[in-house]
């Protein structure tokens, strides 16, 4: 099938300012483009090692679209980040170098402040080595996209509104009643019901995206994220109808998904029962426009927070991303080239070149992100300033969190834990 190359919509966040450079910031001058400084290769610390991952230093100047990128936008998404890394290290990352040294970074970007497109990208470049990373034996990480799903619902049942949307029982444990258990009514009766909604395919994206804005039946906007999950490993439905060949795997998005669901009712119910996952959620504080919070405890930016591995990888670390994705249509190739910040994880989300990019709220933003299954080039943003230990240390993997976030989230702001 031809792709026809349409024209790149996703423009990044305008930034609309200029601030002059505080007395005692860094001064030093970054390398002109196009000079031998930007194009000399500075090689990270050789402690910095990911496990599965190949690393390989490269220049400023061997970065596509790194010229051109709205380097402000990308700074105030990483100020979001830096304001709680400069709070201190929790327990479990207090001997990770990577973090003692964003910290040195963060507090340098918040003593600095704001900065317009030229001055971010100068800072970007004096305090991090760019560093291209890939799965080993792979040249491309995976790209996909989340968004936030915007819902009907009701906080009485009636005859329109009958699938309950569920807070965590009190008795959750490992594994708890799976997905099929639940939807025939399992916890009925135990007043866990937040709200009702109309289509159990509703709360089966919802799930998925783990968080959702529910519109009630009396106008007003119920906001809820993530808070827990049965403890049974999640399973991708769509690789069903891969396999069955109901669905191209070119053709795969979450739309498709949904279709085939709505056109064949009892099929789609089987379907959806073959992934015994299923989350629960809590009601938030937030208000109609504001972004959901990421598992860093941070607002999500559209076009600039970015879901990554949390075992091999730190919040507020930065990424850029080199791909060509259907932003505008399934038959399309959008060249993205943007640099994006690491403040959420899910349980799909797995490898040290593995990312899920979020877009936003609404059905827009749900059409753009269920198309993304693509491949892309990853460099990640290694700080310059260091500590110098021996190797290292990724977070160690529970064998219980192979394929999951954890069963309950402990931090009780950070809400999108997805599947």
């Amino acid at each position: 099938m031809r792709v026809v190359r349409c024209l790149c919509v996703a423009a990044a966040v305008a930034a609309g300012y200029s601030v002059a450079v505080p007395a005692g910031a860094d001064t030093r001058p970054a390398p002109a483009p196009g000079s031998e400084g930007a194009k000399a290769v500075e090689k990270p610390p050789a402690w910095f090692r990911l496990p599965g991952a190949q690393l390989k230093p490269v220049s400023w100047s061997e970065i596509g679209g790194w010229e051109e990128d709205d380097h402000a936008a990308a700074f105030q998404t990483f100020l979001k980040s830096c304001k709680v890394i400069v709070e201190g290290a929790p327990a479990r990352l207090a001997n990770r170098p990577l973090y003692s040294a964003l910290q040195a970074v963060c507090r340098r970007a918040i003593k600095e402040g704001a900065r317009d497109r030229d001055a971010a990208k100068i800072f970007f470049e004096r305090n991090f080595h760019p560093v291209r990373i890939m799965p080993r034996g792979q040249s491309e990480g995976f790209l996909t996209g989340y968004y936030e799903p915007i819902i009907e619902g009701s906080l009485k049942p009636d005859g329109k509104f009958t699938v309950p949307l569920y807070r965590a029982p009190p008795d959750l444990r490992r594994p708890y009643y799976d997905r099929a258990a639940i939807e025939d009514g399992v916890l009925a009766g135990r007043n866990l019901e937040i709200c009702w909604l109309k289509d159990p395919t509703d709360l089966f994206f919802a799930q998925i995206q783990g968080s959702a804005r529910v519109k009630l039946d009396n106008g007003k906007i119920l906001r809820l994220n993530y808070s827990a999950q049965n403890g049974w490993p999640y399973t991708p439905i769509g690789k069903f109808l891969i396999d069955r060949e109901i669905v191209p795997r070119e053709e795969m998005s979450m739309q498709r998904i949904r279709e085939w669901i709505e056109a064949n009712p009892k099929e789609g119910r089987e379907l959806r029962r073959r992934n015994r996952s299923f989350v629960f959620f809590r009601t938030t504080g937030f208000d109609e426009h504001e972004e959901p919070v990421g598992a860093q405890g941070v607002p999500l930016t559209p076009g600039r927070s970015i879901a990554v591995d949390r075992f091999l990888h730190v919040y507020g670390t930065p990424f850029f991303i080199e791909a060509e994705l259907p932003l505008d249509g399934d038959r399309c190739e959008n060249p993205l080239r943007r640099l994006w910040i690491a403040q959420d994880t899910g349980g799909a989300i797995r490898g040290p070149a593995r990312a899920d990019l979020y877009f936003g709220a609404g059905d827009g933003h749900a059409a753009v992100a269920g198309r993304i299954r693509h491949p892309g080039r990853f460099t990640v943003l290694v700080p310059r300033d260091v500590d110098r230990k021996p190797q290292f240390a990724p977070r160690r993997r529970p064998p219980e969190a192979a394929s999951e976030p954890p069963l309950v989230d402990q931090n009780p702001e950070a809400g999108i834990r997805r599947e």
